[in-house]
């Protein structure tokens, strides 16, 4: 059978609908109760899981499935989660309230993931997750990792993702769960931690050729490095953590990559310069623009975020081109800003880079999306 042959046609309405007044309203997120199809141990800290059931036709966005993110509802010691599809239907994001007030023996654990690869719109629609395998020396770990170590095909779980039917849900960049918006840019930086490997890796395979820039994703073992594909010219270092701190390696790399500048011209956001071992780092360098102007020597001091106490989430969409001054960047369509950044992982090493991005380098907050993805020693709430 030809792959144009197995793809479903999934521009139908969906079934699944609230009532607004007179008007029908396809909620943008729904519950999806999938089966474990298959379990791969892909390195020493990373295990997939395929999902698959008939539900999952309804699951995604239009297009590439970039970062986005769903909600993996853990089942409880007894295995039985609650009916997620009951407790979503019609009431909007009334369900999560609902589903707190459950006994925690019946509603298990919520979890955030990424959706490492989706294969829904195919006769038999499935998708992957690829979960960090958290455990300490005693060999305890978080809910999540402890029942990804057992999971086996045929068992069952609930998952809260997009309803491609939605209105939301017409394009990836109109989906709340998608971060990576870069706008016109054609000069990235990626950074990330094991938590953001598969983020990372999707949005790679999604990019075009002309966008340029650098990856740097910071993993635990030399076995977690794994084979990317990209058309793009943008290039991926692995930086292999072994016994050092978290997020030691990957703050040097992107300190080294975008250095703390002379100056900053008004002719555009930001100056850098890379250091000789960075692979393809001529793309982020390329970023910035070389006309004279105003100089200044950092940014605004960001506002500063407990995240022992918040999450550390500030994804400003850069502005829309035809926004722009075009003679901001004359070599640039519409003036669009050049260069994007995308940092997500333990939310201590974040903060960290968001204060040197921001204040030290003076990058544009508009132009970076930082993420705490997590906090040592802190479960999700």
């Amino acid at each position: 059978m030809t792959e144009v042959s197995t793809r479903r046609n999934r521009s139908a309405a969906a079934p699944s609908k609230t009532s607004a007044g007179n008007q029908e309203v396809i909620p943008a997120v729904r519950a999806f109760n999938v089966v474990v199809n298959r379990v791969e141990r892909i390195s020493s800290n990373f295990r997939r899981i395929t999902f698959g059931g008939a539900c999952l036709s309804d699951f995604g966005v239009q297009g590439s499935t970039l970062d986005l993110r769903i909600k993996v509802m853990i089942p409880p010691a007894n295995g039985e989660c609650a009916d997620l599809g009951a407790l979503m239907d019609g009431e909007g994001s009334g369900w999560y309230q609902q589903w707190l007030s459950l006994e925690p023996s019946e509603r298990g654990d919520m979890r955030t993931y990424t959706v490492r690869d989706s294969r829904c719109d195919q006769e038999t629609p499935e998708l992957d997750v690829d979960f960090v395998m958290h455990f300490d020396a005693a060999g305890n770990g978080g809910p999540a990792s402890q029942w990804a170590a057992a999971a086996e095909p045929g068992d069952r779980v609930w998952l809260i993702g997009p309803n491609i039917h939605a209105a939301s849900c017409s394009t990836a960049g109109a989906y709340g769960g998608i971060e990576w918006r870069p706008g016109l840019a054609q000069n990235v930086l990626l950074a990330g931690d094991e938590t953001a490997v598969p983020a990372i890796s999707a949005i790679l395979e999604s990019l075009p050729k002309d966008i340029k820039g650098h990856a740097f994703l910071e993993v635990p073992h030399g076995s977690d490095c794994q084979d990317i594909q990209t058309r793009s010219g943008v290039g991926i270092s692995w930086l292999v953590r072994g016994g050092r701190p978290h997020g030691e390696l990957l703050d040097a790399a992107v300190r080294q990559a975008v250095r703390v500048p002379g100056w900053v011209s008004l002719a555009a956001p930001f100056r850098v310069s890379l250091g000789s071992d960075t692979p393809s780092g001529q793309a982020l360098a390329a970023a910035a623009g070389r006309a004279g102007g105003p100089e200044r020597a950092a940014g605004p001091e960001p506002e500063d975020i407990d995240v022992d106490k918040t999450i550390l989430w500030e994804t400003p969409q850069l502005l829309d081109a035809a926004a722009l001054d075009g003679s901001l960047n004359p070599d640039k369509p519409s003036g669009a800003l050049p260069f994007y950044a995308w940092i997500a992982g333990e939310a201590a090493v974040v903060r960290g880079l968001r204060r040197y991005l921001v204040r030290d380098v003076g990058i544009d907050r508009k132009q970076v999306a930082f993420m705490g993805y997590w906090r040592q020693g802190k479960a999700e709430g």
